[in-house]
């Protein structure tokens, strides 16, 4: 795989200078609890990213709930945890990979290509009994210079010329309540971008937590044409994310993301919204 780490492999690295670790475990229900988590026990060495001061923007009337930052501010914040061009990063959380999948997808549209997510939860390197650390590191500055990768970002006026053209697979990770259009209790407004296929972000993962393996997962991608574009979302372009680095694994190269995903979606009063309640 080429974006996906075992711990075994991981624990071997911790002690190397040219990797560095990235803990991304967020909770949206509580905010500081990734954060507090962290201070708590931690991968050797990891620095913290928060999925809303750090990995996303200011929410406005459009653009989604979690837009994605100004790109030179979160290069900064990489450069002062001294990480740069020749920095390996690997990002892991404990949500099934959502959070370090958008942290993965936001290093690859920077232009950095060393990046990869933990394949299996946080609590699992805890049951496997690998080292855990209270200790918060400091690490001296590097500078981290961003050069953008525009066509693994997918814009509002891209998705509605799909509706046209479709020569583009929509995908939408969200549960199927949501897809359906049966109810939505976090965006208010239930249903999906006409012509979407439901991919829940989950069906990547086994029972464990873990990420599938490779032919696994082509399996499951496989009625999605390869020379096509892929426009992945979901409720706030996160655990699109997580549907972009399957993907990927897969040997999908045009898996692409529409960051504003159906939050911002339905900010667009004369956009049209499709349901399935009836099965």
């Amino acid at each position: 795989m080429r974006y996906l780490v075992t711990s075994g492999w991981l624990e071997q690295q911790l002690n190397k200078k040219e990797y560095r670790v990235v803990d991304c475990r967020f909770h949206l229900d509580a905010p500081n609890k990734g954060r507090d988590l962290y201070k708590e026990g931690h991968i050797p060495g990891s620095v913290y990213f928060d999925l809303e001061k750090d990995m996303s923007g200011e929410e406005e009337n459009h653009g989604g709930r979690h837009p994605l930052p100004d790109m030179n501010d979160f290069a900064e914040k990489l450069s002062n945890c001294g990480i740069d061009k020749s920095t390996k990063v690997v990002a892991y959380d404990d949500q099934g990979g959502a959070m370090a999948a958008r942290f993965w997808w936001m290093l690859m549209f920077l232009g950095h290509k060393d990046v990869y997510v933990l394949d299996r939860p946080f609590s699992v390197w805890k049951e496997e009994e690998r080292p855990v650390e209270q200790h918060i590191p400091t690490y001296e500055p590097k500078v981290f210079l961003p050069e953008i990768e525009p066509r693994l970002l997918v814009h509002l006026e891209e998705v509605k010329l799909v509706l046209q053209d479709k020569t583009a697979a929509l995908i939408d990770a969200r549960d199927e309540d949501r897809f359906k259009g049966k109810r939505d209790n976090i965006d208010g407004i239930a249903g999906h971008i006409p012509g979407a296929r439901h991919y829940f972000w989950k069906n990547v993962l086994d029972e464990s937590g873990k990420w599938r393996d490779r032919n696994k997962l082509k399996t499951y991608f496989k009625d999605l044409p390869k020379e096509d574009d892929i426009f992945s979302y979901c409720g706030s372009g996160v655990t699109a994310c997580v549907n972009v680095l399957a993907l990927k694994e897969a040997g999908y190269e045009n898996a692409r993301l529409y960051a504003g995903s159906w939050s911002d979606w339905i900010t667009y009063d004369d956009l049209p919204i499709e349901t399935d309640k009836e099965n």
